[in-house]
């Protein structure tokens, strides 16, 4: 089925060892896909929804144990532990190989093996890469035909250009205390048992498209973010765009499909990407973006026609939906969607209150991106789209003002090393604990941290127009618990103030921790926000901050001699400043 020897070759290793029924090369075709749906429907992995209001929808419901990434099963397999680093749960390859090749011995028997060629990226774009994920599971092929460009223009690509990440995937029997995914950056090779959840099953996603990018980017010098990439168009017709990073559910979906208000007529949000940004230096020293990504995987609950209603404009036709409710005539239903009742929960079971939400609190949507109102052609751009600025930004009710801007490029990387936030239930475990996430990259950087640190310093070096870096945080709290900023679209208030900065046209008001807009430079016209508002999430609390940078400092020790000096010094200067301000 391919001229690429290597890869005839492995897919032939792979079928001895499972044990297959039948091996399907796919070649995303439309008439393939729909033998898959029809296949699920058949098998009841799919469930039909309502067709007349959802057409070429439906709804899978994955088993109750098996609802979000799991991190503590997640391993970054290297010669050298060093090299995976403390933010990452290692395993020596040869003991993690020996355990991976255990569980798939024979797990396809009676089943379906699966080739799916992909290409991360436009097909043509020298940053894009591409892979091979080998899986039992049509749902995944489903999803990874949203996801990727998947299919005989991928292989076409393989074949021309000989590399390739491997990605191996069995649902096997979806035991919990036989689920792992482990990673081996230093082979581009990942494995994935026991787990029928997209982020620990499309290969193509965290496991590619993070994990081992971001290792293959260190070696090749560019870099891969959990960053979502989107334009913004003034009413003169330019267009800018932005690089932002945020934890899962934490805004950037709204974030990327974002809709200016009515107080800024004549403006336009362009989406290129929600999730994921593999940024390289330019020939004219900028960095050049693409999304690897041709699809959304996102959060359903919280999307609304008031919270985001690009998304859910987009959620009519061709999605699948994982783990949400429906109502009494079949349509698709999540907490916070719309004020009609579900009938059954995420589980398939009659709704009652009583045993929980109706929609998994991480359930999901798997829509093209193509679909999306704001969608942008630069998606396909083969060169990427120029970054203006890099936005970092967390989930923090006190402390972290609502924007700030770097004092220098390595205090932009002090600052996206040193992000915090509050934990969501995009990962298993304990929901609102306060965790540091640099560069939203906490559970996808495939090497260690410090080292990562590095490589984002060393840009300085290696381009003289590099974007500014700014923060910002939609999610202070009053006394009384209550949100100070409005947030959704009216972020693009905070926007219009970061391009300003990026074009030289607005001033701030410089800090011990970073540059702040000056009173009156974020417009406040056409909401409710009264200008002490303002003032006050802009606030500097010097004493918590002195506290702030001490967890900081002892953070950054966490990755003893891997942790670069530059950031130790750049975190000194913030605290010299920030006790002569006092």
């Amino acid at each position: 089925m391919t001229s690429n020897e290597t890869l005839s070759a492995w897919v032939d290793e792979v079928a001895r060892l499972t044990r297959p029924d039948s091996v399907h090369w796919c070649d995303g075709s439309e008439t393939e896909n729909r033998s898959m749906v029809n296949l699920m429907l058949e098998s009841g992995d799919l469930l039909e929804l309502n067709q007349e209001t959802h057409p070429g929808c439906y709804l899978h419901r994955s088993d109750p144990s098996d609802v979000a990434r799991v991190e503590h099963l997640t391993f970054v397999c290297t010669s050298d532990p060093e090299t995976a680093g403390p933010n990452n749960h290692w395993m020596d390859p040869a003991e993690a190989r020996a355990k991976m090749s255990a569980l798939f011995d024979g797990c396809m028997e009676g089943r379906t093996m699966y080739v799916i060629p992909y290409c991360m990226g436009p097909i043509d774009s020298p940053l894009s890469r591409c892979g091979v994920e080998i899986t039992d599971s049509p749902y995944v092929v489903a999803n990874m035909r949203m996801m990727t460009r998947m299919g005989a223009p991928a292989l076409a690509r393989i074949e021309r250009e000989g590399g390739f990440v491997r990605g191996l995937h069995s649902t096997g029997d979806l035991d919990p205390e036989r689920r792992f995914i482990m990673h081996f950056p230093e082979d581009l090779e990942i494995q994935s048992f026991g787990s029928g959840y997209g982020g620990n099953a499309l290969l193509g996603k965290k496991c590619h498209a993070l994990r081992i990018a971001s290792y293959q980017a260190r070696t090749e010098g560019w870099l891969a973010e959990h960053m979502l990439i989107v334009g913004i168009e003034n009413p003169q017709g330019e267009v800018r765009y932005i690089a932002a990073a945020f934890p899962s559910a934490c805004g950037k979906t709204n974030l990327a499909m974002l809709i200016p208000p009515e107080s800024y007529p004549g403006w336009k949000v362009w989406t290129v990407g929600d999730d994921i940004c593999w940024m390289r230096v330019g020939e004219d020293g900028r960095l050049w973006a693409i999304n690897p990504e041709a699809g959304f995987f996102g959060v359903a609950p919280g999307t609304s026609k008031d919270t985001n209603p690009n998304a859910l404009a987009m959620l009519n036709r061709d999605a699948i939906f994982t783990n949400v409710a429906v109502t009494a005539d079949n349509q698709p239903w999540w907490e916070g969607k719309d004020d009609q009742a579900p009938v059954k929960d995420w589980k398939g079971q009659d709704f009652d209150p009583a045993n929980g939400p109706a929609a998994h609190p991480n359930s999901r949507f798997t829509v093209p991106i193509s679909h999306c109102p704001s969608y942008s052609d630069q998606a396909e751009a083969a060169q990427g789209v120029p970054i203006s600025a890099i936005v970092f930004g967390g989930r923090r009710e006190s402390l972290v003002p609502l924007v700030m801007e770097s004092k220098s490029w390595r205090h932009g990387v002090l600052l996206g090393a040193s992000m915090a936030s509050e934990t969501t239930a995009a990962a298993t475990g304990a929901v609102g604990n306060v965790r540091r996430d640099p560069m939203a990259m906490k559970p996808f950087a495939g090497y260690n941290f410090g080292d990562y640190w590095s490589h984002w310093l060393s840009f300085a070096e290696r381009a003289d127009k590099l974007p500014r870096i700014f923060h910002v945080n939609w999610f202070r709290k009053d006394a009384d618990g209550r949100f100070m900023w409005p947030g959704f679209g009216e972020n693009m208030r905070v926007i219009d103030w970061i391009l300003r900065r990026c074009e030289g046209t607005a001033d701030v008001r410089e800090t011990a921790i970073g540059n702040l807009p000056l009173p009156g430079d974020v417009r406040l016209d056409g909401i409710d926000t009264p200008p002490e508002t303002l003032q006050a999430l802009l606030e500097v609390d010097q004493g918590a901050w002195a506290a702030e940078l001490e967890q900081i400092a002892a953070y950054l020790q966490e990755y003893g001699d891997h942790s670069p000096p530059a950031l130790a010094e750049e975190l000194r200067n913030v605290s010299a400043s920030l006790g002569a301000s006092q």
